[in-house]
């Protein structure tokens, strides 16, 4: 296939999912007279939002299944599956079950819960999983995964040995963990860009909680039952099997790791009582969806996101999929909504331009809703300037 354009963008929020962007591309380019060059979509993600659709794109199947959404409703989410020697892998994205698009109305920052994200977990190991690739981003909740691991059997119990009720303020009366009936028997892999610890000014709290609704004063609150969770979890027995000693240094040091603050600290809860490994986002998708092999003989890479700015450029999915390219010499161009850094810096991030809707529509929201019909003319201008040279 040589020759060919790899089409591999993320999700343009709000407005297209991963694979509608790499249709619309790939319809834009065949629109202008690039019908005779090979074209392969491989949409990508980092582990937020999107997720799942961009590995399904890629040959995983979806399931579908009812869990506890992350106020307390039930809400129907999903996640993939594949069979690879010598393992089952589940790619399960947080904000599936527990993310911000999952709450009925208002956001609930005290009581949201992530125990959605163990359903989906504890569904897919009874179902054969063996490997679960968590993906973090979007949440709703500052629990610290502690609804996820309730789900997985872990008990929460205050002084007078009750469980716990849903979200982070519930954290501050916890006294006793006890772990002997979590769930085992499967590996995790935590798919994350967030290298945010569990507290502090840099922390869960502090720093995403006012994106889920937190006050000033929800922030304190949170903080607290995190600060908690941390403490009476470096005291447990039984955390995996460890003694007392080896269960105090591993949940302290995690609470201080990068990217336990993940997900409104659920990379703790994954960290300390899942044993996980932390992988970064976009470089361990795409080794998922095989993307160098993808790349051998490719003579173009179309990546994007709604938005290319100072985030993108710190490892986001069209910075990951340009660091690839560039391992096989492979040029990159990039489509978004819009964009917000210059020339200098995209090259400096391995993306040789940068399309923007709003070069064509100014007003932003005629771009978000007119967002499919744009991008054909972006691709079209794209095959213009590196296909038909």
């Amino acid at each position: 296939m040589t020759g060919h354009v790899v089409i591999a963008p993320d999700k343009f929020r709000g407005s297209l999912t991963s694979p509608e962007v790499a249709a619309h591309v790939a319809a834009g380019l065949r629109a202008a007279g690039s019908g005779d060059v090979p074209v392969v979509r491989l949409p990508v993600a980092d582990g937020g939002d999107g997720t799942v659709d961009a590995v399904v794109a890629s040959g995983f199947t979806r399931v579908e299944t009812e869990v506890t959404g992350p106020a307390g409703d039930p809400v129907t989410a999903s996640y993939a599956v594949r069979d690879e020697p010598g393992a089952r892998v589940a790619v399960i994205e947080l904000a599936e079950a527990s993310g911000l698009r999952r709450l009925p109305g208002d956001a609930v920052p005290l009581t949201a819960t992530s125990r959605g994200t163990g359903e989906l977990i504890a569904h897919a190991v009874r179902h054969g999983a063996t490997r679960i690739v968590l993906g973090l981003g979007g949440s709703a909740c500052t629990d610290g995964g502690a609804g996820m691991v309730q789900a997985l059997g872990v008990r929460l119990l205050d002084a007078a040995g009750n469980d716990l009720p849903p979200g982070g303020a519930a954290l501050r009366d916890l006294h006793t963990i006890d772990a002997s009936g979590l769930l085992r028997g499967f590996e995790v892999i935590v798919a994350s860009d967030v290298d945010n610890p569990l507290l502090g000014p840099y922390g869960a709290a502090a720093v995403y909680g006012p994106q889920k609704g937190a006050s000033p004063q929800d922030v304190a609150v949170l903080e607290a039952g995190l600060a908690r969770l941390a403490a009476v979890a470096a005291h447990t027995h039984g955390l995996a099997g460890a003694a007392e000693h080896d269960g105090v240094v591993r949940a302290m040091g995690v609470a201080g790791r990068p990217g336990a603050g993940a997900a409104g600290g659920v990379g703790f809860g994954a960290l300390t009582f899942l044993g996980a490994e932390t992988r970064p986002g976009i470089g361990y998708l795409l080794d998922l969806v095989e993307f160098d092999r993808h790349l051998e003989g490719a003579r173009l890479v179309i990546t994007g996101e709604g938005s290319i700015d100072e985030q993108t450029l710190r490892g986001k999915a069209p910075v990951g999929v340009a660091a690839a390219a560039a391992k096989h010499g492979v040029p990159v161009v990039a489509v978004c909504g819009r964009r917000t850094v210059g020339d200098d810096e995209l090259r400096a991030a391995g993306i040789d331009a940068a399309y923007a809707l709003t070069d064509i529509e100014p007003d932003v929201r005629r771009c978000m809703a007119e967002a499919a019909p744009l991008l054909e003319r972006l691709a079209a201008r794209i095959a213009a300037g590196h296909l038909m040279t």
